[in-house]
């Protein structure tokens, strides 16, 4: 089942153990390397500093929230040094640039989808600029991207240039 990242944020984390909430999955770590989701920033009355929720500590995200066996699950980030990069690099999707391969602008990311059994964000929903004649959503599926960079998605172009329309064929020289 797919989630649209509205929903992914602030999200109750209540414990197995006990049945009460003990934090608040603020927003997804996510890692630009392959669009996965590996923890949550988490706020939490049981820790101080910057806590996180790693995505193997998660028994289940329903429409409540997301189920963990205990509070032992929010974790504070110096322990996950697995995750110091990604944590360090404080990826960002929303209103990430979007281009085409050719340098096209496309627009900016205003929402994402994400498979909620693998965690791998599947689609990127893109508005395009306020300069566009249209301001039609696009879909694009992770398999169109090419590249993510600190300031954009590159993606493959997918628009025939309007060059090649209705072009009329060249007439060849009788001998």
């Amino acid at each position: 089942m797919q989630r649209l990242s509205s929903t992914l944020y602030n999200l109750p984390i209540f414990s197995l153990a006990t049945g009460h909430q003990i934090g608040v999955a603020v927003r997804p770590l996510i890692n630009p390397m392959n669009l996965l989701i590996e923890a949550w920033f988490v706020t939490s009355n049981f820790g101080k500093g910057l806590l996180l929720l790693p995505t193997r500590e998660i028994r289940e995200i329903g429409r409540q929230g997301i189920a963990v066996n205990d509070r032992e699950a929010i974790t504070p980030a110096e322990d996950l040094v697995r995750l110091k990069k990604l944590i360090q690099i404080d990826f960002q999707l929303l209103d990430k640039k979007v281009e085409g391969e050719n340098k096209t602008r496309i627009g900016r990311v205003s929402d994402y989808s994400t498979d909620l059994e693998s965690l791998f964000i599947q689609r990127l929903y893109v508005m395009p600029s306020v300069l566009k004649l249209t301001r039609a959503q696009k879909i694009i599926s992770r398999t169109q991207i090419v590249e993510i960079t600190t300031k954009k998605i590159i993606v493959k172009d997918t628009e025939v240039p309007e060059t090649s329309f209705f072009k009329a064929p060249v007439p060849v020289p009788e001998a």
